[in-house]
């Protein structure tokens, strides 16, 4: 499988930032790509007055993601982007959809509110409902899940034991001390542990990060991208997959199982 992870410095506009999907689409296409995957946030970010995203936000049927359908129309590119929608009474589901030839073959909600460093994403923000989504591409199996939910092993293990060969991670990091070190730590990671691809995509510009990258089911990193816009390219190999569970058999090894039920949400105090 050929995948394409793109990254963009998303605007309040939402005009603008698809104008941005459409382009990195457009590469991947012409690229050969099955799989890409696009930022969290990619409809549009408001860095000074994050509660304006609820205005901001629109339905999986609104003008976004209509276009990106259209956009997708005759090709085999699956496009993993993030959005945020509406959910009732001022709130947002922060949201996934996985679109191929022009129709939405999956969507997830985050699942892990970024109530972390000083912000608080359950402010504005509602759950999904936790159950793992994974879908089909070009004969792999994809799990999805979005920027903070990296920090969690359960979540990616979740997704493993549904079939996940591959995990997509749209995020928009933030920048802070350490940060970009705990990105390339947690995304290793998940790979490693699971002896599975996982394909991250960073929001770069003002706020984020950017560093995209694609690591392998051995925890090599296979290409990244720095704090610019731009396109990567990596292979996901049945042949090497299945070699890297015959010789890091961690899946078969393990003695304990993760619960998939929901915790309650416990607020932090200071």
């Amino acid at each position: 499988m050929r995948i394409a992870v793109g990254q963009f410095a998303s605007a309040e506009d939402w005009q603008s930032n698809l104008e941005a999907c459409e382009a990195l689409i457009g590469q991947a296409v012409e690229g050969g790509a099955d799989l890409l995957v696009l930022p969290e946030d990619s409809l549009a970010l408001f860095i000074d007055e994050p509660e304006r995203i609820a205005e901001a936000a629109q339905p999986l049927n609104g003008p976004f993601v209509t276009a990106l359908l259209e956009r997708t129309k005759g090709a085999p590119t699956t496009v993993v982007v993030g959005l945020h929608e509406p959910a009732g009474n001022g709130r947002v589901h922060n949201t996934l959809a996985a679109i191929r030839d022009g129709a939405i073959v999956a969507a997830y909600r985050k699942v892990h509110l970024y109530d972390a460093f000083g912000a608080r994403e359950s402010d504005r923000v509602l759950p999904g409902d936790g159950r793992p989504v994974v879908f089909g591409c070009a004969g792999w199996r994809i799990g999805l899940m979005t920027c903070y939910d990296v920090r969690f092993p359960e979540m990616a293990r979740l997704l493993v034991d549904a079939g996940a060969e591959v995990l997509a991670v749209p995020a928009a990091w933030v920048r802070g001390p350490a940060k970009e070190r705990h990105w390339e730590v947690m995304v290793t990671a998940r790979a490693l542990e699971n002896t599975c691809y996982v394909a991250a995509s960073g929001e770069c510009g003002r706020r984020n990060i950017g560093s995209s990258m694609v690591v392998d089911p051995l925890g090599i990193v296979r290409d990244r991208l720095g704090e610019r816009p731009g396109l990567l390219w990596a292979i996901a190999d049945r042949d090497e997959l299945a070699a890297a569970r015959r010789a890091l058999p961690v899946l078969a090894n393990r003695r304990f199982r993760v619960d998939p039920s929901i915790r309650p949400r416990q607020e932090v105090t200071a």
